[in-house]
């Protein structure tokens, strides 16, 4: 009897519903988006989440494209192409078309997560996030497989050096309203880096070095080579030319003020997140951390992060706004490159007239140059891990 009133109280009892997170950890970034989406009223919780999952499926998106062709995560120079994933032993061809698909569809998810991120504006929320339940569908096969979690995918441990609690090897982290302009300054730096790309309109010059290393190829025969300098630098140089042909044309100028004011925007959302989380009280499962809390993901943040990233985006936008030159090593030191200049009517990349100077005399001036104090200070802060805090800070 006992047994049986035991299981009518359980079967009465509600059910605990599901959070968000373990939502996500069990159907995918995908169908999780798409639920939310379609919700007539979202709470402010579950429009950042909106946010968030369309920001981490743009990224998925492109991950799964790479799984698709068999891009290999060694483009160390480009975001998202850099990151680790599952190899396919079953790719299709790489073909150029994909490369700009990969770049305008993540470019499409960034303003998209930026239109979930408008709607909550500056509304209070705090939203619970455990990390191990964010996952990459990277081979779309609609289940979480290994070498998918985002700590595989992204370094979440910010390199693995910098853990200090055990607490931190299963961070829960807690996102409010100051992290919002977080994610915004990000979506921006990468439509910005969408919009550089697109105004070079790579295509052709992928297919240039494609179709000339093919070429290259056949003339092995059944020889091997009398050296590994193919396999230690060829596709190291296949990238490069790649890269510096795209750059040889004039760029698309309507996508370089694209680019320009995702730049800025960054710079502006990143300005907000830091007076945001600078009047936090609380000390709580954070994200970045104010002088007086302590990151949630385990990570060492010194108390005046925020005022030296500050610093260094202060001089950044003043690079880009045109009022501090980039200097030059052969233009002296009264003069420099107006950036803003170079970003209204955007140059064909010639690295021997810019080395040598002449290929950039129509952006040189004469005013105050930009100088590295900013940065010096800030890597000196961090101990010299500032590229690994510059991508965590945004």
């Amino acid at each position: 009897m006992r047994a049986l009133a035991l299981a009518l109280t359980l079967a009465a009892s509600p059910v605990m519903a599901e959070t968000l997170s373990e939502e996500i950890g069990r159907a995918g970034l995908g169908a999780t988006e798409a639920r939310l989406a379609a919700l007539p009223s979202p709470t402010n919780e579950e429009l950042f989440a909106l946010a968030g999952l369309r920001f981490l499926g743009g990224v998925e998106a492109a991950l799964q494209l790479r799984w698709q062709t068999g891009i290999r995560a060694d483009w160390s120079e480009l975001p998202i192409l850099r990151l680790p994933i599952p190899e396919n032993p079953t790719a299709r061809p790489f073909v150029p078309a994909d490369f700009t698909a990969l770049i305008t569809g993540l470019d499409a998810d960034m303003e998209a997560a930026r239109e979930a991120l408008a709607r909550l504006g500056d509304g209070p929320f705090a939203l619970d996030i455990r990390l191990a339940d964010l996952w990459f569908d990277i081979d779309g096969n609609g289940q979480r497989g290994k070498g998918e979690d985002i700590g595989s995918v992204a370094g979440l441990t910010l390199g693995g050096g910098r853990m200090v609690s055990a607490a931190a090897a299963d961070p829960v982290i807690t996102f409010d309203t100051a992290d919002a302009a977080w994610l915004s300054a990000y979506t921006n730096f990468l439509s910005g880096f969408a919009s550089v790309t697109l105004a070079y309109d790579p295509e052709p010059a992928i297919q240039r070095v494609m179709d000339s290393s093919a070429a290259i190829y056949a003339l092995w025969g059944d020889t091997p080579p009398p050296n590994a300098l193919d396999m230690m630098f060829g596709r190291q140089v296949d990238r490069i030319a790649m890269v510096l042909h795209a750059l040889s044309k004039t760029p698309d100028k309507a996508l370089a003020a694209d680019a320009h004011a995702h730049f800025l925007a960054m710079i502006t959302e990143n300005r907000r997140f830091w007076s945001l989380v600078a009047l936090e009280e609380d000390n709580h499962n954070e994200w970045v951390p104010n002088s007086r809390q302590v990151s949630g993901l385990g990570v060492f943040v010194p108390p005046e992060t925020g005022e030296r990233w500050l610093a260094v985006l202060a001089e950044a936008e003043r690079a880009l706004n045109g009022e501090v030159l980039i200097p030059h090593w052969r233009y002296g030191a009264e003069a420099g490159i107006n950036l803003k200049r170079a970003f209204e009517d955007p140059p064909a990349v010639d690295l021997v007239t810019w080395i040598q100077g002449e290929g950039l005399l129509p952006y040189a001036e004469k005013g105050p140059r930009m100088t590295t104090q900013a940065w010096n200070d800030f890597e000196r802060l961090v101990s010299g891990d500032a590229v690994l805090f510059a991508v965590f800070l945004n």
